[in-house]
């Protein structure tokens, strides 16, 4: 069976696909720019540029995140992705407001547009290439637990929409002949685009603050230790945290104090299992006390109460 490190670094191919994407449909865009003139259709190309950033960005995290632990490191290097992710958000808000700036001038002088029907089939091309990726991505993103993936598929879908919005607008002028409804279709792409890049910045930060996990696997959780509560043991200080890739959760079990450590030990290591094989990549640590000793109540919070250490009592 191969090492968690190994799997990780697996994944590397995801970005480069990615990254092949978009400089690919970078170079399609800025085709169907030059060929029609719609600053709607240069907003998206703005946007892949945004894409192969992050898509870099996501390769430089993802071979980080796939590095074992190490001395400097003991938990390992998984929160790298949400590096990658909240860069990817930044950028993508950067990009909406490239697009507005972008915009404004053509709103306020408004000017027509050349080459539709060939400008129009380049964009969708590049359109169907994302589409794809995204897929691609997201359902790697689920089966592999990365944030990174996950968000550039976001991204890329985002891309999606946004081209979808553009050739709308494009294909309104060409019926029409408004050709103010070119800057307001890139106008409304720049606010999907924020929408986005704030949800893709949020969740990072979220993760980067040791948000707990989903309430799923908490109520998971719960359900598996109340099974051992009905034979006679107590827990507490149940605590969960996502870390990329990772998940790590930590709780005091409460036995009877005449059980022999060989009894205790083997009943963490049942709980452990089941928790394990319940919720993949799980990381369980577990601490052992008496249901008679006082002291096991009194560190249920995360930091316990100054209290005299034993050696001091003794004296």
């Amino acid at each position: 069976m191969k090492s968690n490190s190994t799997n990780r670094s697996s994944l590397t191919r995801f970005a480069w696909l990615s990254i092949g994407a978009a400089v690919l449909t970078i170079g399609l865009k800025t085709v169907a720019y030059f060929l029609t003139g719609s600053v709607g259709l240069l907003s998206d190309a703005l946007e892949s540029v945004v894409n192969l950033v992050g898509a870099m960005m996501a390769l430089a995290m993802l071979t980080i995140a796939a590095r074992p632990a190490d001395e400097d490191h003991t938990y390992g290097h998984s929160k790298a992705e949400y590096f990658s992710s909240g860069v990817e958000g930044t950028l993508i808000l950067i990009a909406a407001i490239s697009i507005v700036i972008t915009a404004i001038p053509r709103l306020i002088t408004p000017k027509p547009l050349e080459q539709v029907g060939v400008g129009l089939a380049v964009s969708v091309a590049a359109s169907l290439i994302n589409l794809v990726v995204a897929i691609i991505l997201s359902k790697a993103g689920k089966r592999y637990d990365s944030i990174t993936l996950t968000a550039d598929a976001q991204h890329l879908m985002t891309d999606v929409w946004t081209s979808v919005g553009v050739l709308a607008g494009v294909g309104l002028v060409a019926l029409t002949g408004w050709e103010r409804l070119d800057p307001i279709v890139a106008f409304i792409v720049a606010a999907n685009i924020v929408w986005s890049g704030v949800r893709i910045v949020r969740m990072s930060a979220l993760g980067l603050m040791d948000t707990a996990l989903p309430i799923k696997e908490q109520n998971l959780l719960k359900s598996i230790l109340e099974k051992y509560t009905q034979k006679g043991v107590e827990y507490h200080a149940l605590r969960s945290r996502q870390s990329g890739s990772r998940q790590f959760v930590s709780f005091h079990v409460l036995v009877p104090g005449k059980w022999t450590v060989q009894r205790g030990h083997k009943l963490l290591e049942s709980i452990e299992a089941d928790i394990r094989q319940a919720i993949p990549r799980v990381t369980v640590f577990t601490h052992l006390e008496s249901l008679n000793d006082p002291a096991s109540w009194e560190d249920t919070d995360l930091d316990r109460p100054e209290t005299p250490s034993p050696t001091k009592k003794l004296k």
